[in-house]
């Protein structure tokens, strides 16, 4: 199979996090965001929502959005499990990961595209719309911090995709001044982490904080 991706992106390093994880090294194919490389015809074509990741098959088959290769992955290598073994555990790590997904990640995400200078000349800026978000996706980090002093990830005590995606929006986001508080030693050392293990260096090479 083949990763087809931009490096060093959220939604690209989440795969790459994962397949580390899994003892995985996929062939890969870089594509060039800034050159709007995820835009033409050709990949339009290929790559059913035009966007990064994609995952190539032997057979041809193309995969896309994150979380729908990583279950494929995980389907084909359950070890070490990173959705839950059990039902109840399973059911924990789809709530953590979706809270991951929608109460940090997107939110920093829509601060970044509506408040970062670089994203002007591709997004229709609302800068008030992205403080609000800021001040939510900060009030989720501070709840995360609690949590993590009394488990060693986010979904228990076992990593699973939910540490992924927070980690991985937590180290791109930091272009938006997101990072752990003085005040959050929890988030800091969970933090730290998943920034010291090999999967992170993985998707990042040795810049992982």
């Amino acid at each position: 199979m083949k990763l087809i991706g931009a490096p060093g992106t959220v939604s690209t390093a989440r795969v790459d996090y994962f397949l580390a994880e899994k003892g995985l090294k996929p062939d890969t194919e870089v594509i060039d965001l800034r050159a709007a490389q995820h835009k033409t015809p050709e990949y339009r074509a290929r790559v059913a929502n035009g966007r990064t990741p994609a995952l190539e098959l032997d057979d041809g088959t193309i995969l896309c959005e994150t979380m729908a290769i990583c279950r494929y992955v995980e389907a084909l290598h359950p070890e070490p499990a990173l959705f839950g073994v059990t039902p109840l555990q399973q059911g924990q790590v789809e709530m953590w990961n979706r809270i991951m997904e929608f109460e940090v990640m997107v939110p920093m995400a829509m601060c970044f595209r509506h408040t970062h200078p670089g994203m002007k000349l591709a997004e229709d800026q609302v800068p008030e719309w992205g403080e609000k978000q800021r001040v939510a996706a900060t009030k989720r980090l501070a709840r995360l911090d609690k949590a993590l002093a009394d488990q060693l990830f986010v979904a228990g005590d076992a990593l699973t995709v939910a540490d992924i995606t927070a980690y991985c929006a937590l180290r791109f986001f930091k272009l938006s001044g997101f990072a752990p508080a003085e005040d959050q030693p929890h988030l800091q050392r969970w933090y730290d982490l998943m920034a010291e293990r090999p999967a992170a260096r993985a998707a990042y090479g040795e810049k992982t904080r």
